[in-house]
């Protein structure tokens, strides 16, 4: 034990605890003042995604430190610890008894004097991590989806009101609000280049996606080891593709429009290309605005088709194209090319650890859950547009009773797979 340190942390936190009738009726509260004291990270979900946030995060701060993981497998854990090791030296100092596996390795990792947690496990848990994170007192950045059913929707609707209350810093993994790109042409959509939006027309289309996921059961493995170690193709853990990729798109959908929310959607989907699990392969959505305006997507996954990761949106002066060519551009309504960015990319995953660890030290948290709950709310509403062959509204998305995650999880449970949803027979609850 660094005795130093751990002085120098008992004596922040003690000055935390002081600033505020907040921080006083939120003791459990680490580190929401602005200070210079070292912040403990915790990463719980060690996959691709979650060790790319702690690198991102480890690069965000000089005086952080990578002190917990947890993973449901070892492996994965020992695996992504080794990465970062060689990234970031001593800066990570996760001991052994900071390593936690299994379906409860998330409380453990909260439990451990972490000041801010990386959420990064599958989709279908997220809503519970956030819970159980915002409960602990702890900053977060929370990965999409935050939620993947209605229940998840109205516990995520909580959290971020108590995130408010405890003063925490809540950043959404909604990547693209952080690319420098969309930022500066979104500011010329918003500021009236082209005039009143009318409408926005966003495509996601590659090839499969099941190819890190084969389907492969190895002897021995249960329901659950099987489901999730091949979790995207399964609609409880991943909650379809449209939950898993394809909100980045209906979030910026979400913000071409001011986060405005649509008030019902109508869809199509289903899957062409065989496979496993009971997840759709092609959605098309259309929401409709209070306005009359409509927004529309187009997502599809499946190789030797054609590709395309676009976004369009037409206003009454003119239009603007994203995707199409290396830089974003708008033209007037004559179709004349009136600006095109000119500026650097730069590293939009990097940003958004950039801007939170800065809010956490300034003291004044950033705070994403209106947005980026609107965004998830949106994509839910698609799917289930999708797999009932229904209109669905906006109240519906959020007051569906529809429960996706298992009942008393365990590794031993059987865990049938149900099938996949056929519209005009799945209905709405």
């Amino acid at each position: 034990m660094n005795t130093t340190s751990d002085t120098s942390r008992r004596n922040f936190l003690k000055t935390s605890a002081t600033l505020g009738a907040t921080a006083l009726a939120f003791p459990s509260i680490m580190s929401a003042a602005p200070n210079s004291d070292k912040l403990r990270i915790g990463l719980i979900g060690c996959g691709g995604r979650g060790t790319g946030a702690a690198n991102q995060a480890l690069t965000a701060d000089s005086n952080v430190e990578l002190v917990a993981m947890g993973d449901l497998y070892a492996d994965k854990l020992e695996k992504s610890l080794e990465g970062l090791k060689a990234q970031h030296g001593e800066k990570v100092k996760v001991n052994a008894d900071k390593k936690f596996t299994g379906l409860d390795a998330y409380q453990k990792v909260l439990d451990c004097g972490i000041d801010v947690v990386l959420l990064a496990a599958p989709g279908g848990f997220r809503s519970r991590h956030l819970a159980a994170a915002v409960a602990a007192g702890k900053h977060i950045f929370c990965e999409k989806p935050m939620a993947i059913d209605g229940p998840g929707i109205r516990s995520v609707l909580k959290s971020v009101e108590i995130a408010k209350q405890k003063k925490l810093a809540l950043r959404a993994g909604f990547c693209f609000r952080f690319d420098n790109t969309y930022r500066e042409t979104v500011k010329h959509i918003h500021d009236g280049t082209i005039g009143n939006i009318l409408t926005v027309y966003s495509t996601r289309m590659g090839g499969t996606l099941s190819t890190k996921f084969p389907g492969t059961r190895e002897p021995g493995w249960t329901d659950l080891q099987w489901q999730l170690n091949n979790w995207s193709n399964f609609l409880w853990l991943s909650g379809d593709w449209m939950m898993e990729v394809a909100v980045h798109s209906v979030d910026k959908i979400n913000w071409f429009m001011r986060d405005e929310q649509p008030i019902k959607c109508i869809a199509s989907g289903g899957r062409q290309v065989p496979s496993f699990g009971n997840i759709y392969d092609h959605f098309d959505v259309t929401w409709e605005y209070a306005d009359g305006r409509r927004a529309m997507l187009k997502t599809r996954y499946q190789d030797h088709s054609y590709k395309e990761h676009a976004d369009y949106i037409q206003g009454d002066k003119g239009k603007c194209v994203i995707g199409r060519k290396p830089k974003p551009e708008i033209f007037d309504a004559s179709g004349k090319a009136i600006w095109r960015y000119t500026g650097e990319k730069g590293d939009m995953y990097q940003n958004e650890h950039d801007e939170l660890f800065a809010s956490i030290r300034s003291g004044n948290v950033c705070n994403d859950g209106d947005w980026m709950i609107k965004s998830v709310t949106m994509a839910i509403m698609g799917r289930m547009a999708a797999y009932t062959g229904q209109e669905i509204t906006w109240e519906m998305a959020q007051n569906s009773q529809e429960d996706l995650y298992p009942k008393n999880l365990a590794w031993d449970m059987k865990l049938d797979v149900p099938p996949m949803a056929s519209p005009g027979v799945n209905k709405y609850f």
